[in-house]
């Protein structure tokens, strides 16, 4: 039978990706549900090619436009964000991909685990802001969490049949579009230059994140609740080809990587499959025509928000979920051009100092949090 799958941020980059995987195994995986926030154009578009039982707009003004656009297809329309929790419990589906961007991935992401739903995790802001409630969850009532990430994907495979103690995680970052830019180009450099990553088609909030390189710093916290290690044993690692995705190594030395072309149809296409793999028309390694592959370190003075983000993984409780809500402020706030490029990181530092700290946070604590947090870090842009 095939699997069902739910697709959380069906008409963000993951989300259509995803699609394109469910497309060339069309024997093996159906999309029984698609969401979007307010691309309800896309969603129709979607909806149509694809067939779901249910769809959710979650912007609520779009409903009508959605629901008479499908009128003619057996298709159930569903809006607002409780709509996206109720959805992911259905008896139907089988795995819940994560693809919603932001903080707006945590509720939904839970409400799977309640159920006992395979996660593919592409929100890292959901173990971001609260992994241990997450993966504590996720335990308790045995639902699997496969990452989609690119690096985490990476690490998760170069696990793959190891029994032996991870001794560090090397966590690779292109280093985005401003990794040679002096301090002082940065005072000036634009959303536009910010949007144009090297390797990588994003969608901009998370484009943004990489330029600022707090994208990595998220996938720092991130890796330390998927695989249990300790923020100093996370080494991050400028690669700028952006060929191998991520690395491990051992307590006797040996390092294990996961190479391959920059493309996220393949940690989409495992997250379903796993714990097999399936051909696949993508493109391949060639071998014979690859770049020379360069390493260095993060410049943590230019790119502070990968130390905060360290610094918030340190300092455990409700930090880091104050430090996504501050980022996600100010990732906005720069693309309009409401603050500059280098004053993210210090309004996410001065966040981190004014919002109320919660050491042992319930899920509530974490609600209440992120919106101290966000009416801050809305202040000290104002």
């Amino acid at each position: 039978m095939k699997k069902k799958i739910a697709i959380l941020g069906s008409t963000g980059s993951i989300g259509t990706q995803a699609l394109e995987v469910i497309e060339e195994h069309s024997d093996l995986y159906e999309a029984y549900v698609l969401t979007a926030n307010s691309q309800a154009d896309l969603l129709i578009q979607q909806a149509r090619r694809f067939q779901p039982a249910q769809v959710v707009i979650a912007d609520e003004s779009r409903y009508d436009y959605v629901s008479e656009a499908l009128a003619d297809l057996p298709i159930q329309v569903y809006a607002g964000a409780d709509a996206l929790c109720q959805v992911v419990q259905n008896d139907e589906v089988d795995i819940v991909l994560t693809a919603l961007v932001g903080f707006a991935g945590l509720r939904p992401t839970v409400a799977a685990i309640k159920n006992r739903k395979q996660i593919a995790l592409a929100n890292k802001e959901t173990l971001v802001v609260a992994g241990e409630l997450v993966t504590q969850l996720a335990m308790e009532n045995h639902a699997a969490i496969l990452p989609v990430d690119s690096e985490h994907s990476a690490i998760f495979q170069s696990l793959m049949g190891e029994q032996s103690e991870i001794e560090k995680i090397i966590l690779t970052a292109s280093g985005g579009p401003f990794r040679k830019f002096s301090m002082e180009q940065l005072q000036t450099v634009t959303p536009g230059q910010a949007l144009k990553h090297p390797n990588w088609d994003m969608g901009a909030k998370i484009t943004i994140d990489s330029a600022s390189m707090m994208n990595k710093g998220f996938e720092v916290i991130e890796a330390k609740w998927l695989f249990g290690v300790e923020a100093d044993r996370i080494q991050v690692v400028v690669h700028p080809q952006s060929v191998v995705h991520s690395a491990v190594q051992f307590r006797d030395g040996a390092v294990k990587a996961q190479l391959g072309v920059p493309d996220m149809r393949v940690p989409i296409q495992l997250a379903f499959s796993y714990p097999i793999r399936l051909a696949s028309t993508f493109d391949r390694l060639d071998w014979y025509h690859m770049a020379d592959l360069t390493f260095e370190a993060p410049d943590l003075g230019k790119f502070r928000c990968l130390g905060l983000a360290f610094e918030a993984l340190r300092q455990g409780g409700t930090m880091p979920c104050v430090v996504n809500a501050a980022n996600e402020v100010v990732n906005l706030a720069f693309r309009q051009e409401r603050c500059s490029f280098l004053q993210m990181s210090d309004i996410i530092e001065s966040t981190m100092q004014r919002t109320t700290f919660v050491a042992q946070p319930t899920l509530d604590d974490y609600f209440a949090i992120d919106a101290e947090a966000r009416r801050v870090a809305d202040e000290l842009i104002a």
